[in-house]
């Protein structure tokens, strides 16, 4: 038995075919490495070429916001479908879909990077993280219909890889891109494609690190707890993080709900009235709700920002209105944002610990209530911040957050909105 399958192995080993595999495959990675790092650049001028433009005229915001979310939506539906919101739901859907070409092609990774960064013009409250992951996903699911990869590359392996590559390249955080197809995408690790998964990462991560050079997304972070009584910290982060981002999530699923029916109808009046509440919140925020929220997230974790009070409030509002417009964008960047600022009030008004770790509390707390994914949070902002002395403390902050946000919002944010998906899929 085992010279078998010692035979079997070695054969697999110096198979000729399974080394085109293997090569088609990491090719593949390496790819999805160069247009997430391309993406990123594009996505901070994009960003920036906004708040430039507020900055020169306050005013023309009110203006180019409602109308470029109609000009968006109009060619999401029109000319890229199946490119909508965030694009995380379209990769869980497609790993149990029949017709995966409906939510997975070059046409909408095509489609995602353009109208995304027309979104971040536009002054839209999203992310191309969420977007990195569909991106990564088709890229690899187009790949393998094209090099006839096995069966099991092609229901599991390639899209969970590319989802996984896309995290990784998008955040520079290659762990976090592994715990996250593990945790959200797939719930499982099967042995079969561990091994994919993980090579896809590596060689997407170190691509992207390649063009866009060694960094920690939101820079390095050097707070910790000291004393004991600043484990208070925690359970009031993760309580208040957690109720926070449960109910934002319950806003957004219930919201997408009720609007579907409105969307289909007359997309253009939801998406303009979505585009005048992003640009009423960005202007009375001073557009510090605007955009992907990255600026304004690294400066409350470095300590160069003062504490706004109603700063996280604004982003969620400006993030909800944004998604429900009905235009690509992700939420992964704002919800950080958001999170840094729960955390900043927070320390503001309980502080009990310094704001520097109430700040990464904040974050993770309010993340992990969004996402309920708490393995994800506390690895993500651990390594997005390069700060492995909050490790037990963003542990424990994210689970105790994930906890709170069940109670108020018992359904999963991504699984509920790729239902959608799925019944489309049912229906054709």
């Amino acid at each position: 038995m085992m010279h078998r399958h010692l035979r079997r192995s070695r054969r697999a080993l110096l198979s000729p075919k399974a080394w085109k595999v293997r090569l088609v495959f990491w090719a593949g990675a390496v790819v999805v490495g160069l247009v997430c790092a391309l993406f990123a650049v594009l996505a901070e001028h994009a960003n920036n070429l906004f708040f430039e433009v507020a900055a020169s005229n306050p005013l023309l915001p009110l203006v180019i916001t409602p109308l470029g979310l109609v000009a968006i939506a109009w060619l999401t539906r029109k000319v890229f479908p199946g490119s909508q919101g965030s694009g995380i739901p379209q990769a869980i859907a497609a790993l149990e879909m029949r017709s995966k070409s409906a939510v997975l092609s070059l046409r909408i990774a095509i489609g995602k990077i353009l109208l995304t960064l027309l979104g971040l013009l536009a002054g839209a409250s999203i992310g191309r993280e969420g977007p990195s992951v569909h991106i990564g996903a088709a890229i690899m699911h187009s790949l393998g219909r094209f090099a006839r990869f096995p069966p099991h590359y092609m229901e599991r392996g390639l899209i969970l890889a590319g989802g996984a590559a896309g995290i990784a390249a998008a955040f520079n955080t290659p762990l976090a891109g592994i715990v996250f197809v593990i945790e959200e995408m797939s719930r499982s690790f099967e042995q079969k494609i561990s091994g994919i998964v993980t090579s896809g990462v590596v060689l997407a991560g170190v691509t992207a690190m390649a063009v866009l050079g060694q960094y920690h997304y939101f820079g390095s972070s050097d707070a910790q707890i000291l004393e004991l009584s600043a484990w208070l910290a925690v359970p009031i982060c993760g309580v208040v993080g957690g109720l926070l981002g449960g109910l934002f999530t319950q806003g957004l699923i219930r919201g997408s709900q009720w609007v579907a029916p409105h969307a289909k109808a007359k997309p253009l009046l939801v998406a303009l009235l979505a585009g005048i509440a992003v640009a009423l919140i960005g202007y009375v925020s001073n557009y510090s709700a605007s955009g992907t929220g990255y600026n304004e997230a690294k400066a409350l974790v470095t300590g160069e920002a003062p504490v706004d009070l109603l700063y996280p409030l604004y982003k969620m509002g400006a993030t909800l209105a944004s998604y429900l417009s009905g235009i690509p964008g992700g939420i992964f960047a704002p919800s950080l944002a958001a999170g840094a600022g729960v955390g900043a009030d927070l320390g503001h008004l309980l502080p009990v610990a310094p704001l520097s770790v109430m700040i990464l509390l904040g974050m993770v707390g309010y993340f992990s209530g969004v996402v309920q994914s708490p393995i994800t949070a506390f690895v993500i902002v651990m390594e997005m911040t390069a700060n492995q002395n909050m490790l037990l403390a963003l542990m424990a902050t994210s689970f105790i957050a994930y906890g709170t946000s069940l109670q108020v919002c018992p359904r999963p944010l991504y699984r509920t909105l790729a239902e959608a998906f799925l019944g489309q899929d049912k229906g054709r």
